[in-house]
């Protein structure tokens, strides 16, 4: 027979939404129940961000030997240790695991449930030996990794963010099906590890961001070595003799040693039993509203599971919006205008809210676009780094949207996040007093490009100064 537990809230998930929950809900005095059938701190720390950028890191350093001379530094061929890479790798994962564990959340007061979770009732979910019953129910189970139907894809040996980690072999040729993020992050990083790499795109890689700004660090990492196949969809795979064969629409072929399939993330919501809660959903996550609450009034999703972009940052905003609700009472929406999002390959490419193709479909000719190239900073200059540029889509003198590429792109689109969340004018930005020499020179710079018109090119401003050096004394 269940052990019956009652409480306030019941998180199911322990990814970054649900923890977010769960330690927001506790620490406030709400009764919680977290339900988690894999790994605490889910995705993020064990099969995506955490290990990635650990992952980018250590290809950087062996980057860095090769790429010394035009500072005066000998290059030389870095020694690869990839077992030990990946020791790095599960150091990093390990020095974060305490904040998302299992006994720092029973420390806060949260009962811990390590099963897997399915509703039973509307407003009952069974896990194990328990059922629990609650007031309100948050669905936080993240995403898997989305495995095509291409022909032969299943008979044949594969890796995915969620193994690729795992590996400790170098990869004499990694194939990687997918020209998005997590692709292209993984197909530099070990051609810096000394890999050789192919990516296969169906359509064009990165093919959601604006092509002016994809287009630098595609050249970067094409000038890496990296060969990337666009519009080449890939029609079968085939394994032989230990060699992974990938053949493409055109006839051609690619062979390689290793295959990384990153062709995007799929929702996979089945084993909740979610229409015994009376919830709908579909291909792409729980169908919510504007709250994040869906059609039953005590259910809520968050993160990958609400059905929209997925980022480990937008799962904990969407925490912040569930928690003023079903904890505070207090009304909330989400609203992703304002939500940035960052590839972390080298120069990074980094955007908030519209680009200027998405920006020119809205505002038309009441768009303005200014761009500001890295080799105008000093600091990037200094460093080496003069590859990128930013580029502000602004209307009425407010920023609508801004895109990056290039060194710390991830960093300087924190400014702009900030700007466009509070929906400030650029003149706010054009204002402030950066530290010189930074590369957050480069916003204040681009900002300030908006005025320059008005103020250097504009005949009565002119005329003004004159008047004035003449009347005062």
């Amino acid at each position: 027979m269940s052990k019956l537990i009652k409480t306030d809230i019941c998180v199911i998930g322990a990814g970054s939404g649900g923890l977010s929950v769960a330690a927001g809900a506790v620490q406030m005095g709400a009764r919680v129940v977290l339900i988690e059938g894999g790994e605490m701190g889910g995705d993020c720390l064990n099969t995506g961000c955490v290990p990635s950028k650990a992952l980018i890191a250590a290809a950087k350093a062996a980057h860095a030997q090769r790429s010394g001379a035009e500072f005066g530094i000998a290059a030389v061929e870095p020694q690869i240790d990839f077992g030990a890479v990946k020791d790095h790798v599960r150091r990093v994962i390990d020095q974060i695991a305490p904040v998302d564990s299992q006994e720092r959340f029973e420390n806060l007061g949260c009962t811990v449930l390590r099963e897997w979770a399915r509703f039973v009732a509307p407003d009952r979910v069974e896990a194990g030996a328990f059922q629990i019953k609650a007031r309100r129910f948050v669905i936080a189970t993240g995403s898997r990794a989305f495995i095509p139907p291409i022909p032969g894809l299943a008979e044949v040996t594969f890796l995915t963010n969620e193994t690729i980690f795992d590996l400790r072999e170098k990869p004499d040729h990694l194939i990687v099906l997918g020209g998005g993020p997590i692709g292209l992050e993984m197909a530099q990083a070990h051609r810096r590890l000394g890999c050789k790499v192919t990516v296969i795109e169906a359509t064009k890689a990165f093919g959601r961001e604006d092509p002016e700004l994809a287009a630098v660090a595609l050249s970067r990492l094409r000038h890496e070595g990296v060969e990337i196949l666009e519009d080449s969809p890939a029609s079968r795979v085939m394994q032989s003799d230990g060699k992974i064969i990938v053949w493409l629409k055109d006839g051609t072929h690619v062979e390689g040693s290793h295959l990384l399939v990153a062709t995007g993330r799929r929702v996979d919501l089945s084993g909740l039993n979610l229409d015994a809660a009376k919830v709908e959903f579909n291909a792409r996550g729980v169908v919510v509203d504007a709250r994040l609450r869906s059609s039953n009034r005590k259910v809520y999703a968050v993160g990958d599971a609400a059905g929209g972009l997925q980022f480990t940052h937008l799962a904990g905003y969407h925490a912040g919006v569930v928690i003023r609700q079903v904890v505070l009472g207090l009304p909330a929406r989400a609203v992703t205008s304002h939500l940035p999002r960052v590839t972390y390959c080298d120069p990074e490419l980094a955007q908030v809210g519209l680009t200027e193709a998405e920006a020119r479909d809205r505002f038309g000719a009441g768009l303005t676009v200014l761009r500001q190239d890295f080799h105008h900073n000093d600091r990037a200059i200094a460093g080496g780094a003069t590859s990128g540029m930013i580029k502000l889509m602004v209307v009425k003198g407010r920023p609508v949207g801004v895109g990056i590429v290039g060194a710390g792109a991830g960093e300087l689109i924190g400014l702009w996040a900030l700007a466009l969340s509070a929906k400030m004018k650029l003149s706010t930005v054009a204002g402030m007093i950066a530290p010189y020499p930074t590369m957050g020179e480069i916003s204040k710079r681009a900002a300030g490009a908006y005025f320059s018109p008005q103020l250097f090119d504009n005949p009565m401003v002119k005329q003004a100064v004159r008047l004035i050096q003449k009347l005062v004394p």
